[in-house]
């Protein structure tokens, strides 16, 4: 008697533990349900960033086998918040300016700024790279490009945001812009210089988050 008693018992407790286990499946269910409709509904879609003009102010090349390079430039930098429920805040946004991936300028720290649902910043900061050892076969390429009478250069941001949804503000995110500057020879330019050289049109930049 006593035996059936501790079967009915073992019963009893294997058919508890059967439906906690369905009732916690359920909620994990439920719970990842919502997270996916609140991530689809809510999912921040990247700033969006042009660059509106570049003015080159200085281009300074010296010859030899370890050139230096000066460059001094305005740039004008407009970003829109594309998010219809998802404000921005740019915490730290850093600019500088590039040639072929190195970095030819000191970085600009741009004020911070919150930006709500369609909202446009604009910026204009002033880049400049006073005596920066450039290396050898970056010079020979600029001095063609030039001669060929164009020059590409990038201007790139490198900085962190947070996504706000109504009262929660998320953590930081890392943000990496880069943004092309295209220059045309303005005359019979062949040798560096910033006089000869303007920028010829807006572009739209790339974006990582």
């Amino acid at each position: 008697m006593s035996k059936d008693c501790g079967n009915h018992g073992d019963s009893d407790f294997k058919q508890t533990c059967r439906r906690l286990l369905i009732i916690l499946l359920g909620l994990a269910v439920i719970v990842g349900v919502i997270a996916l409709i609140v991530y689809l509904v809510l999912r921040p879609t990247h700033p969006r960033f042009i660059l509106q003009d570049a003015t080159l102010r200085q281009l300074d090349l010296s010859n030899g086998s370890a050139p230096i390079l000066s460059t001094a430039a305005q740039v004008t930098i407009a970003s829109r918040n594309p998010n219809d429920r998802i404000g921005v805040y740019y915490d730290r946004l850093d600019v500088y300016a590039s040639y072929k991936y190195q970095q030819v300028t000191l970085a600009s720290r741009l004020p911070t700024v919150y930006q709500g649902h369609g909202d446009v910043d604009v910026w204009s900061p002033v880049l400049t790279g006073p005596n920066v050892p450039f290396a050898p076969f970056l010079a020979d390429a600029m001095r063609n490009d030039i001669a060929n009478g164009y020059l590409m250069m990038e201007v790139r941001i490198d900085g962190r945001v947070r996504w706000k949804v109504g009262s929660w503000t998320s953590g930081h995110y890392h943000i990496f812009v880069t943004c092309p500057a295209y220059f045309i020879s303005s005359g019979g330019y062949s040798v560096v210089g910033a006089h000869g050289l303007r920028f010829q049109t807006a572009t739209y930049c790339r974006v990582e988050v």
